[in-house]
């Protein structure tokens, strides 16, 4: 990245995954490790990742300041970076960036399914969470029941749920009858089983959610659910504007 900072090469190598600070140390000071064609011994040596060379063991290295990644998660896996009895997001990873310390951007209830963000980016996360940017949420849901256009209107005006209110949302009926209806609904909070509690205070029961997108972010309609890619340049630069 143009002006990016320089950085330590023990930080950088510890975030490429060749182990902790300790172990990058040992490596350093045995010589396997090249910035431009010298040899370095001082794990404390600034680099600039996006333009020198780093050759480790014989092999160069790429350095990401930031790990980006767009997940379709499938149901029942829990949205969390850990779990002793669930499988997690996180597993689904299969231990790649297992050096880098990744989690989910808001959650997505176990039993739904779609997009989920993986990032180690503390601030992005926080532009995309907080309350005052208002992120849009879009999600596919069907539920039991009819929608109509009061449900519309309610959901537009803003809903008193037991714990909070609700800020104004959309939603978009796509298919009315008396046993399932489905629609789309975009909300601008993420509160637990949100959009399952407003469903039920209009006396709707939620049978399927997906959640398809997170502010300019899309869920990419070739992942099939547990499969993941990285963020396109073009993705992360539109996260970054929020």
């Amino acid at each position: 990245m143009k002006g990016q900072k320089p950085v330590r090469i023990d930080k950088i190598l510890a975030s490429c995954g060749y182990g902790s600070r300790k172990d990058v140390k040992k490596l350093i000071k045995s010589g396997q490790v090249s910035v431009n064609g010298v040899i370095i011994n001082d794990a404390g040596t600034l680099v600039n990742p996006s333009l020198d060379e780093i050759i480790v063991a014989g092999e160069c290295i790429l350095y990401e300041d930031n790990v980006y990644i767009m997940m379709n998660k499938p149901q029942d896996v829990v949205s969390s970076t850990y779990d002793d009895f669930e499988t997690t997001v996180i597993d689904l990873l299969e231990g790649e960036y297992f050096h880098r310390k990744l989690f989910p951007v808001g959650r997505l209830d176990k039993d739904a399914e779609g997009l989920i963000f993986l990032t180690d980016d503390g601030k992005m996360a926080h532009r995309l969470l907080s309350p005052k940017n208002r992120v849009p949420k879009t999600y596919y849901v069907e539920v039991y029941g009819r929608l109509n256009e009061s449900d519309v209107k309610a959901f537009a005006a803003g809903m008193e749920l037991e714990d909070f209110t609700a800020l104004p949302a959309e939603l978009d009926i796509l298919e009315k009858n008396n046993n399932i209806s489905s629609a789309y609904v975009t909300i601008y909070e993420g509160k637990f089983h949100q959009i399952k509690r407003m469903m039920k205070t209009r006396g709707k029961e939620v049978t399927y959610l997906k959640r398809l997108s997170l502010g300019p972010l899309r869920l990419d309609e070739e992942l099939e659910p547990g499969m993941w890619r990285k963020l396109t340049k073009e993705e992360v630069d539109l996260l970054r504007a929020i």
